[in-house]
């Protein structure tokens, strides 16, 4: 009997015994990679002792933005094609590093006399020791922060990929403010969090890329932070965003942007940053043929993969070679045309058709 039960159990099998009660079968054993699972409570993972105090950051503190009671029902004001399992997935991965994390970009004496700060801070997706950082900076419209789709996905993937990245939770109401200290602390700090001081690039979706943008200008980040002393940034990553200021300060930028967006126009994107090139600064524009706002990694869509043009797009101005290629270096050269349809070995100056997207090289 004692072994009849064994194998029962084995297969997963619901066994009555002797007394006639059924013996439910184990359930597997929480991780850290599955503690948390589509139907966690958002407010769960918020109130969960492991993160401290920051845990209510993990989700918008502007609660008016955003709904859904468990991770896979979480919805944003503005934003598409939000991914429940990568929702997941970030959370484990926080749960997992939640001694270390977050970061506090302002003192305790900062806070205590502005008790706003206290909605700021920057989670760390660790990569390789003295890898290039990158900020991700999600949107809202300034008038709350998106990260959980905006800019921890992101941060995450860059970290899978060897970079060091930050996820900022800023006020949106001074937001170059805390991204300007925020770039100020990791610069002042790289050695302790084991992070290049160079080399690093500004990320962004929605207002987020206009931050990205305008910290990514060497004479506001001069301006902003009040010093001389921080090196500008080799890259800005935009994504869906009007942002239109053109200058001679601005860093090489990498922007993209669905044409069904009806917030930010793709042809503003492209026509800005054929105003940067016109100015002899490098960019790469890429349009998704109709995909609206706020589409985040684009999961699921033609988007799909553009973080990995993107993350070239860096290398190649930043130079670094501390962290491995993107898997898709490999498969980029395999379907590339012009407008009429000609095959082209590597993409050219103009547009290119790359897996049907459309992608401007300036």
């Amino acid at each position: 009997m004692i072994i009849k039960k064994a194998l029962v159990s084995m297969l997963g099998l619901t066994l009555l015994s002797c007394s006639g009660h059924a013996e439910e079968p184990q359930k597997e054993p929480k991780t850290m990679a599955n503690y948390y699972t589509r139907q966690t409570r958002i407010n769960d993972v918020m109130n969960d002792a492991a993160f401290g105090d920051y845990g209510r950051l993990i989700f918008p503190v502007n609660t008016g933005y955003w709904n859904g009671t468990t991770l896979e029902q979480l919805q944003l004001t503005w934003y598409n094609h939000i991914d429940p399992d990568k929702t997941v997935e970030v959370c484990n991965y926080l749960r997992a590093h939640a001694d270390n994390c977050f970061i506090d970009i302002y003192t305790e004496a900062e806070k205590q006399a502005n008790p706003e700060l206290l909605n700021t801070g920057l989670f760390f997706f660790r990569g390789n020791s003295k890898a290039p950082f990158a900020i991700c900076n999600a949107g809202g419209g300034f008038s709350y922060v998106g990260a959980m789709h905006d800019s921890f996905p992101h941060a995450l993937e860059l970290s899978k990929l060897g970079y060091n990245a930050f996820a900022l939770i800023y006020r949106p109401g001074d937001a170059y403010e805390d991204l300007a200290r925020a770039i100020a602390y990791i610069c002042d700090h790289a050695d302790e969090l084991g992070v290049s001081r160079t080399g690093y690039s500004l990320w962004g979706g929605s207002a987020g890329a206009r931050m990205a943008a305008t910290l990514g200008n060497s004479a506001n980040l001069h301006s902003l932070t009040g010093r001389t002393d921080l090196p500008q940034a080799s890259a800005v990553i935009m994504q869906y965003t009007g942002y239109t200021t053109v200058s001679q300060y601005d860093g090489p930028t990498y922007a993209c942007c669905g044409t069904s967006d009806g917030i930010a126009s793709w042809r503003t994107m492209q026509s800005r940053l054929e105003s940067l090139s016109a100015l002899g600064i490098p960019t790469e524009f890429h349009s998704y043929n109709g995909l609206p706002h706020g589409f985040g990694l684009g999961t699921g869509t033609i988007a799909e993969g553009w973080i990995n043009d993107a993350v070239r797009f860096w290398q190649s101005q930043s130079g670094s070679t501390s962290v491995r290629s993107t898997k898709a270096d490999t498969k980029q050269s395999d379907s590339i045309y012009s407008l009429n349809g000609t095959r082209r070995n590597a993409m050219q100056k103009g547009i290119n058709i790359v897996d049907g997207k459309k992608i401007m090289i300036r």
